[in-house]
């Protein structure tokens, strides 16, 4: 569908807002973007898989960084996406075959999308103290889980790539706090490294699937491109600037309304 000149700069305007958020505090886009998307009346299918292709692009920068400075443990990035990859390309066939419109499943992709944004804002908010326990306990908390952290990878990959395909969210608030949990030795950057190289895949193949169920607005992706590349490097700057007791219950308050916003109503 084309993009008028007043909606286009709208588009422009709402990706460097999101951009310049995620720089400003390193959330990924998409807690925020499919939320605004669908408050622009787009269709939650729309919405989520247009932000999926968005999130692919805009952390792919990221992922390359971190890759050449060995932030990246492959081995646990591979242990993730062997559960995540498939899970996505299972999710999006079943929703191919189990509905003959989107219509059908699109109050189970805002249900979904509520709930992951639930999730990812009480990580948000517990993520110091759960690093404190589990640094301060890393034999004992959770430690059966560690012992076998390498199906719990894999199957922490699974439910990942169901609710990521399902809501274009968690594939990095929530990744980050599972490579927490199982790998407390890991240090923090390998952390961020690790988590972006196994979210960039993942988003990217989710999001090919919503593009091959129609369910991607190519014009709007590169009208929200356009506004937060840039936007994203300018609130990287910025943030350095701006106190993280400020900025981090905003950004809680707000993904907790509007995930008991899309969860319940």
């Amino acid at each position: 569908m084309p993009i008028l000149q007043p909606e286009l700069l709208l588009y422009i305007s709402a990706g460097a807002l999101v951009g310049f958020a995620v720089g400003l505090t390193g959330v990924g886009g998409g807690s925020l973007m499919t939320p605004l998307l669908l408050l622009f009346g787009f269709p939650p299918q729309v919405a989520i898989g247009t932000d999926l292709l968005y999130a692919a692009v805009t952390k792919s920068s990221g992922m390359v960084m971190h890759a050449r400075r060995r932030n990246v443990d492959w081995t646990i990035m591979k242990r993730m996406a062997a559960g995540s990859i498939p899970a996505a390309l299972l999710t999006a066939a079943a929703l191919w075959l189990l509905a003959s419109d989107a219509d059908d499943y699109a109050p189970l992709l805002t249900t979904a999308l509520g709930i992951t944004l639930i999730v990812t804002a009480l990580v948000l908010l517990f993520k110091h103290r759960l690093q404190a326990i589990v640094n301060h306990r890393p034999s004992g908390l959770l430690g059966s889980a560690q012992h076998r952290a390498g199906v719990w990878t894999v199957a922490m990959g699974i439910l990942l790539g169901v609710f990521v395909t399902l809501s274009s969210v968690g594939a990095g608030a929530i990744g980050t706090a599972v490579l927490l949990i199982l790998y407390p030795a890991l240090a923090p950057i390998r952390v961020v490294g690790t988590d972006l190289a196994h979210a960039v895949p993942l988003t990217l193949i989710a999001g090919l699937g919503h593009l091959a169920l129609g369910h991607v607005d190519l014009s709007l992706l590169a009208a929200l491109l356009m506004g937060s590349l840039p936007a994203i490097y300018i609130g990287t700057h910025v943030g350095h600037r701006v106190p993280n007791h400020i900025m981090h219950p905003v950004l809680v308050t707000v993904l907790l309304a509007l995930g008991i916003k899309y969860a319940v109503f």
